[in-house]
């Protein structure tokens, strides 16, 4: 079969269409904003990044929100939300879903959580014991249960190990 060259098409003939995924997405985006700049005209005093216009399904719009204080100051306004949406979308939305996310605004990591990932990763600092630690470990182990005794004991040992591995 011979092939069948194909004409380029104009990007902005795709931005442009009314069908296919892009002008889904194109569409979801705009009616996402739409609903953020609602929510934002009645509650002025939330900063900018306390909340989030996650999505919507159905009759539900889903508010992300990033500490369980602004989700609370939300639900005050709960009603005045669903009134203004009700209006301004003719019906589309009734209903709001707010949930407290509060990793889910991190644009950027802090350094503590860096530094949390990196201890973790680096294993002698995750499996230096001191010997006064094994031997606290070693009393608890007296009087616990058989099985906890048992690993109890085997902490301790390895913590032994590590520092005559160390001198």
């Amino acid at each position: 079969m011979a092939r069948r060259p194909k004409a380029p098409k104009d990007m902005s003939t795709l931005f442009n269409a009314t069908t296919g995924t892009l002008a889904q997405i194109q569409v979801k985006t705009n009616s996402l904003s739409l609903l953020s700049d609602i929510v934002r005209q009645i509650c002025p005093d939330l900063p900018e990044d306390a909340f989030n216009i996650a999505n919507f399904v159905q009759s539900t719009l889903i508010i992300e929100v990033k500490s369980p204080v602004w989700g609370q100051r939300l639900q005050f306004e709960r009603n005045n939300i669903c009134r203004q949406l009700n209006d301004e979308t003719q019906g589309q939305f009734t209903k709001i879903d707010i949930k407290v996310n509060p990793q889910g605004h991190r644009q950027i990591p802090n350094q503590k959580t860096y530094e949390y990932i990196e201890s973790a990763n680096n294993k002698s600092s995750v499996q230096n014991i001191s010997t006064s630690t094994a031997s606290h470990l070693l009393d608890v182990a007296e009087k616990a249960p058989k099985g906890l005794k048992e690993k109890l004991q085997r902490l301790a040992a390895n913590a032994s190990k590590k520092t005559n591995n160390l001198t």
